[in-house]
């Protein structure tokens, strides 16, 4: 009996290797087919302002004339197009825009909200708020 079990032992130890082998392009087959992981969620935090009045009725960089009663907003961190959530974090109001526009070079705030947003996130008496703006991705709009 002593004899079957050293060459059961014996044959298994040769084996082994062979198939781990075996099991290693299945292993990275399963891994080539499992779910990608979800795109990066881009969160930044900073001032935000909102347009002047001298604005209204200019062209954007994208185009488009702008309207303080629009939700749109100028930024230059994020590429035109660029849907962003924007939330006031003095009192937690939030707001959807379209980046549609470009701000000076020289500007140091993350965020210039048209006027209907700003009022709508309740800071246009301050002129100024701390803002968090998350990144919801580039929506093509429709043709009429």
């Amino acid at each position: 009996m002593p004899k079957i079990h050293s060459l059961i032992t014996a044959i298994a130890f040769l084996l082994f290797p062979l198939l781990v082998k075996a099991q290693e392009p299945v292993a990275s087959a399963i891994q080539a087919k499992a779910p990608a992981s979800p795109k990066k969620i881009i969160i930044k935090y900073g001032i935000a302002s909102f347009y002047a009045k001298k604005f209204n009725g200019r062209t954007t960089s994208n185009g488009a004339v702008f309207s303080s009663a629009k939700m749109t907003a100028a930024c230059n961190v994020l590429p035109l197009g660029t849907w962003v959530k924007v939330t006031n974090l003095r009192n937690d109001r939030s707001v959807v825009v379209e980046i549609n526009d470009h701000l000076h070079r020289k500007n140091k705030r993350l965020i210039d909200l048209s006027k209907t947003a700003a009022q709508k996130l309740g800071f246009v008496s301050r002129g100024i708020t701390r803002v968090k703006v998350e990144v919801l991705g580039k929506l093509h709009h429709q043709q009429d």
